[in-house]
């Protein structure tokens, strides 16, 4: 896909429409009420998805997907009015309910009997890959679930059998290409194609039990964030003042003492950043995809440096995907700004900032280590190179 990106073996600079195409409103967000095969089941019929990095899981050529880019992972939602399920499935790859709004009944195991739990607002969970999930809105109002999803290729889902026979009745159907059949609306299902059938029940028995207290872990509530207001190699400088909560893997943090919550594999890592108005983080650059996602507030996200600098603002519900090596800004627009921070991969981000920024990092006393923690810089500038 061609691009309006400048490049050169030193940055990558992102002119206003390259910018305009990778901030996504939630007004650009396009529903697909017949994006998996149980949308015809009573009960599931007027759940909402959507696709907006990558296609997600959907199973439907018709779903709208806001940001095609490979990211190294996906970033879909799932919308659903009170009552509403969202039917037993199974992910190969990493599952990570994001909760913006409402109050869900988390359940798992392949008759959706092992366990549950109760997700709030503003709690993250990460979902064992391998064991059948759903989940019913029970909020007393419509509710929004955020979705990311490891890797750019999720490999699909495996519905939970009963999920298929129920479908099969108000015939749809889902082949080996992950195609949905819906003869109802007037298709055939092809001679010569296989539909996926119910997972056999040895399959089933192989799998992994999770327990109720297992599966608690993996749930990162808003109430019990531990947030570090020194994350950053700028925190002390005017306009650096953001706070970083980590969620999944170390990221960004620049905080040797910080440690996630949950900390193995997902083929992304995860973070809460907050500020105030006129605080949050200076500019800076790494060579990770990232997406930032509003979440309560708004904040001024500005790209580049000098004269190519160009700007948006972030807004709750919002989402900007910022390419590796572009130079950023993120600065609150109110007191109580806060957004979501998705950068690929498994390791940690190793931050790059300007020289000038380390300048007046080290007249405050700070620099960073070999290791790329922030450190005293009376320490520090005494260390030597091991030959």
């Amino acid at each position: 896909m061609e691009t309006n990106l400048k490049t050169s073996p030193t940055m990558q600079a992102v002119d206003a429409q390259e910018l305009q195409r990778r901030t996504i409103r939630r007004s650009d967000y396009v529903s697909c009420n017949q994006a998996f095969i149980d949308c015809r089941t009573p009960g599931s019929d007027t759940k909402e998805n959507y696709s907006i990095i990558g296609p997600g899981v959907t199973q439907n050529a018709q779903q709208v997907v806001n940001l095609r880019e490979p990211h190294g992972f996906n970033i879909g939602a799932a919308a659903m009015p009170h009552g509403v399920v969202n039917n037993l499935h199974l992910h190969f790859t990493a599952e990570v309910f994001l909760n913006w709004s409402g109050t869900w009944r988390m359940r798992w195991g392949a008759d959706g009997t092992d366990g549950e739990f109760v997700c709030e607002e503003g709690d993250i969970v990460s979902v064992p890959t391998w064991i059948f999930r759903g989940f019913t809105n029970i909020g007393g109002s419509h509710g929004w679930l955020f979705t990311a999803l490891g890797f750019d290729n999720t490999g699909g889902i495996i519905w939970g059998p009963s999920v298929l026979r129920e479908a099969e009745k108000h015939g749809l159907y889902l082949t080996l290409e992950n195609q949905l059949i819906d003869t109802v609306a007037g298709d055939r299902l092809p001679d010569n194609v296989e539909v996926v059938p119910p997972l056999p029940q040895s399959e089933i028995d192989r799998l992994r039990k999770w327990s109720a207290e297992q599966m608690e872990e993996r749930v990162v509530r808003q109430r019990d964030l531990t947030w570090s207001s020194n994350p950053f190699l700028s925190s002390e400088l005017p306009g650096g003042g953001a706070e970083l909560a980590t969620v999944i893997g170390y990221g960004m943090t620049e905080d040797r003492d910080q440690v996630p919550p949950i900390h193995y594999p997902h083929n992304f890592n995860i973070a809460w950043l907050r500020a105030v108005a006129d605080e949050g983080m200076l500019q800076h650059r790494h060579d990770h995809s990232q997406v930032l996602m509003g979440y309560r507030g708004t904040w001024l996200v500005t790209l580049n440096e000098g004269d190519e600098k160009v700007a948006t603002v972030l807004n709750p519900y919002d989402s900007i995907s910022i390419p590796a090596g572009a130079w950023r800004t993120f600065t609150a627009l109110d007191d109580e700004a806060q957004m979501l921070v998705v950068n690929s991969g498994d390791g940690r981000v190793r931050l790059e900032w300007p020289a000038e920024t380390r300048r007046h990092a080290e007249d405050k006393g700070y620099a960073t280590d070999a290791a790329g923690y922030a450190a005293a810089w009376n320490v520090v500038r005494y260390s030597t190179i091991d030959d």
